[in-house]
């Protein structure tokens, strides 16, 4: 049993809880080591830190498809923003929630649903951006580098900390009043620089990654002859009464142009075309978890926009959830079934072979395309507008099996699916490597924390040295 002694009098009135949750040992020793250093609350070390709380101002913006990036919770994920499947307003739309607009080294953490996720907007993003009220906003002064405090809250003394903050019995929240109690080393401004340059590199390998990722795209779409068709959603159309009946829908939805035609430009491919059902496999035999047996799952937050698995949970097969029942390997293909979720596609990599994932994918591999090339096919707008157009339902609209089997893709040359592999697997290098990265600047802070700054500066320059890197030399 553990168990935490704690002395009435030496809390806080504005942080006093009652709860045994709050006064875990973890957390309490992760606080007395930082409190064995020079430290300060984040409301000293701040210029301001807000968020924006007018929701009926939030509730009158309308999104639209192209405009200025509109960031939610979901967007603030590993120390960065993911444009991927970010929303868009107008400017007027901006300029009405000018309270919430996001300037460069700004320091992003979610309040509400994925809690405690954090980020850096970094001076090469094209600017304005603007958020929405559950994002607070951070402006560090000059003792607090704003790139070291993001790398600091993704530490464990940062997660420990955030961990326990959260308040409220349906959804999680946390305020802004305990955001200004966190507690943050003061480590001199050459230690925080020199994390600031490790993080900035660990972002500009992502930011290739993602360039050579949009290369192979831009590749595929030239040679179906799409690289600058856009479709449209028209307000009004015609349909026979036949191709209702065919089609044993209704819907408006799924009789958009912009459906057939998709199919149209795929069909008038010079290399020719067929179903997905005679060119892929679809693994779709449940796979029942062995009692003691350990897993790794992954379910769908785990894709990242990039076709990314950010992570997964490892658990025993008595203690996995019921839809964890698809077995999938290396060079797999996951592809979400669910609608709303439908980019969340990934090629299944030798780190999560023999996994198992959710139900809720559709899980392929060919002997027609390269895994490579299946993923950007699905993912770019020739698989994604067949996918939406598929879905069907209620409360829990999806693609199932039988309209999944029914999409329409291109036998894409050999010789362009090569190329595609190689940009891709270019891109995923640079990720693994921005990761890696990513990984020894939050290391380097715990040991600055737990030891000293120069035993940091020396552990992390041998293993960026190890990797291929030179640490400290992104500026």
């Amino acid at each position: 049993m553990q168990y935490s002694i704690v002395n009435w009098k030496e809390q806080e009135p504005i942080s006093l809880r009652l709860d045994a949750e709050y006064y875990q040992p973890i957390f309490l020793q992760a606080e007395k080591k930082l409190k064995l250093k020079d430290w300060d609350y984040l409301i000293n070390l701040s210029e301001s830190i807000k968020s924006f709380g007018a929701y009926s101002l939030c509730n009158q913006v309308k999104y639209i498809e192209k405009g200025i990036p509109f960031l939610r919770c979901k967007d603030i994920k590993d120390g960065r923003i993911d444009f991927s499947d970010v929303l868009y307003v107008s400017h007027d739309a901006n300029r009405l929630l000018w309270k919430s607009e996001v300037k460069p080294k700004t320091v992003l953490f979610t309040m509400s649903g994925t809690v405690g996720n954090s980020a850096i907007a970094t001076e090469e993003i094209e600017y304005p951006i603007n958020s929405n009220q559950d994002i607070a906003k951070i402006v560090t002064n000059e003792r607090l580098n704003p790139y070291f405090f993001s790398i600091f809250l993704q530490s464990r003394y940062g997660e420990k900390q955030v961990s326990r903050l959260p308040v409220g019995s349906v959804q999680q929240h946390i305020f802004l009043w305990q955001l200004e109690k966190l507690i943050v080393p003061a480590f001199p401004a050459q230690f925080q620089n020199y994390i600031e340059d490790v993080f900035k590199l660990s972002l500009t390998y992502l930011r290739k990654s993602v360039d050579f990722y949009d290369q192979a795209q831009i590749m595929l779409l030239f040679e179906l002859s799409l690289s600058n068709w856009q479709p449209k959603h028209r307000l009004h159309f015609v349909k026979n009464y036949s191709d209702t009946v065919k089609a044993e829908r209704i819907d408006a939805e799924y009789f958009q142009p912009k459906y057939d035609e998709i199919v149209k430009a795929i069909k008038g491919y010079s290399g020719g075309w067929d179903t997905l059902r005679n060119l892929v496999k679809l693994k779709d035999k449940n796979f029942n978890p062995v009692d003691k047996t350990e897993y790794k799952y992954i379910e769908l937050s785990n894709i990242a926009g990039n076709g990314e698995i950010t992570d997964c949970m490892v658990e025993e097969g008595q203690g996995l959830p019921s839809r964890a029942r698809r077995k999938v390997a290396t060079g797999d293909v996951i592809v979400s079934s669910i609608e709303g979720s439908l980019s969340s596609i990934a090629l299944i990599e030798k780190e999560y072979d023999q996994a198992l994932c959710s139900t809720g994918f559709h899980v392929i591999n060919s002997r027609s395309f390269n895994s490579e090339t299946l993923l950007v096919l699905l993912k770019s707008m020739v698989g994604q507008l067949q996918l939406k157009k598929g879905c069907s339902g209620t409360i829990l609209t999806a693609i199932n099996k039988d309209e999944f089997n029914k999409l329409v893709l291109p036998k894409v040359d050999e010789a362009v699916q090569s190329q595609i592999q190689q940009k891709v697997t270019e891109s995923f290098n640079l990720r693994k490597q921005s990761k890696h990265l990513l990984e020894c600047a939050k290391q380097a802070v715990e040991i600055a924390i737990e030891q000293n700054e120069n035993a940091a500066i020396k552990w992390l320059q041998e293993k960026t040295k190890e990797a291929g890197h030179v640490a400290g030399s992104a500026t």
